[in-house]
């Protein structure tokens, strides 16, 4: 039943996901406002990880397995966050043309700056929810819209931003699931005294 489930669900994200992203990503990246892609981008970014069944579950795993400690709406919310954060960024460099380098080597220089700041509890949260919002709902949708912007603008390649946009959005949990080790190895301790 489980395998069944599972290909019904990759089907119809596949077949219904992948074509609306792509013509989405046509329409406004046809758009003389080409600024309006960033908001739109933090918008679906949020929707899309807010609605990934495994960003659900890997929550209420988190909350279980620390006893209440880690709250599964605060994690849901931090992932949702990173991810509209991060899409926001990768429809700017689409936008503005930014190149990929600019972007990923600093941010991959934060989560390692984080890594020794973070509270040891969250760095392995983070690497699980960094694959985990890279599920079915994200990767089909966001990096078909993606896809589809690069192709309307005319002088990206369409599958570096797609990949790009990707490798973005696996980022983007592990960098905000760290600085919420942060506020709490430092300021949630502050305050607590």
């Amino acid at each position: 039943m489980t395998a069944a489930g599972m290909v019904l669900f990759l089907y119809g994200v596949y077949n219904g996901f992948f074509p609306v992203g792509l013509e989405m990503g046509y329409f406004f990246g046809n758009f003389e406002q080409k600024w309006v892609l960033i908001p739109l981008g933090i918008l679906l970014g949020f929707l899309a990880t807010f609605a990934e069944p495994a960003v659900r579950v890997l929550c209420y795993q988190i909350e279980k397995s620390s006893s209440g400690y880690i709250r599964a709406d605060i994690m849901l919310y931090t992932l949702s966050i990173a991810v509209a954060v991060f899409v926001g960024i990768a429809m700017a460099k689409l936008v503005y043309d930014i190149p990929f380098m600019y972007i990923v080597i600093p941010a991959y220089l934060l989560a390692l700056l984080l890594m020794w700041l973070s509270d040891k509890d969250y760095i392995a949260i983070a690497f699980d929810s960094g694959g985990v919002a890279t599920g079915p709902m994200a990767v089909t949708f966001l990096m078909s819209m993606a896809v589809g912007v690069a192709s309307s603008l005319g002088n990206r390649d369409p599958v570096i931003d797609g990949f790009g946009m990707i490798a973005l959005i696996a980022l983007a949990p592990i960098i905000f699931v760290m600085l919420l080790g942060v506020y709490i190895r430092y300021i949630g301790r502050e305050n607590n005294e």
